[in-house]
């Protein structure tokens, strides 16, 4: 493997998003969420979508899943949701365990890029999402200040390129410097760390 390409294991995010999950109510799946036009129920079955996808990307195992754009249909939430998803997420942090899964390149959502770059990709998902979801369900969220930085270095490349739309999530929303680092990754996202209060773009 190239020495100068980092991996990350995704499986302390993943694990957060699946206890999240366990704790979302049927009377939440209506829920408005930071992602604009998406319910907690909508937001769940993009993670579960993500987490196929993403799985497969790190294993090479290109078909539907790593193929379909995730913006060409709203997606659907599985029945057994509850079961399906924490599994989902477990499959996809062992996936990218694999040392080979950094290497080279992949594809996801029909496009293709680098295995290092998806790897990362999959883990600002899940850590945003994550977000996203405890937001949106009143739930704690307290990411590891070394997620949060691996997130941030990710992120913050796309802010200052002066064309903040081509950003994986959308346009930055201004944080002060001093605000605390997860509040710094949330606005990095296109997203206001005081929502609902403060609603902003993303998704």
């Amino acid at each position: 493997m190239d020495a100068s390409v980092e991996r990350i294991d995704l499986g302390p995010a993943a694990d957060r998003v699946a206890g999240l999950v366990v704790r979302i109510e049927e009377d939440l799946l209506g829920l408005p969420t930071p992602c604009p036009d998406y319910t907690v129920r909508d937001l769940l079955a993009h993670v579960s979508a993500l987490a196929l996808a993403f799985r497969d990307a790190a294993r090479k195992a290109f078909g539907p899943a790593t193929d379909t754009d995730p913006g060409s249909a709203r997606p659907v939430l599985e029945a057994e949701w509850r079961t399906v998803l924490p599994r989902r997420l477990g499959e996809l942090a062992e996936a990218w365990r694999a040392p080979d899964a950094w290497e080279g390149a992949t594809r996801a959502g029909g496009v293709e890029l680098p295995g290092a770059v998806a790897g990362l990709v999959a883990f600002d998902e899940l850590l945003v999402h994550g977000w996203d979801l405890a937001r949106a369900a009143g739930l704690p969220y307290a990411p590891g200040d070394d997620e949060l930085l691996v997130s941030y270095a990710f992120l913050a490349p796309s802010a200052g390129d002066g064309d903040a739309g081509d950003g994986l999530f959308g346009p930055p929303v201004p944080v002060p410097d001093d605000a605390p680092l997860l509040d710094r990754v949330i606005g990095l996202s296109g997203r206001h760390p005081a929502w609902p209060e403060a609603a902003a773009p993303g998704g």
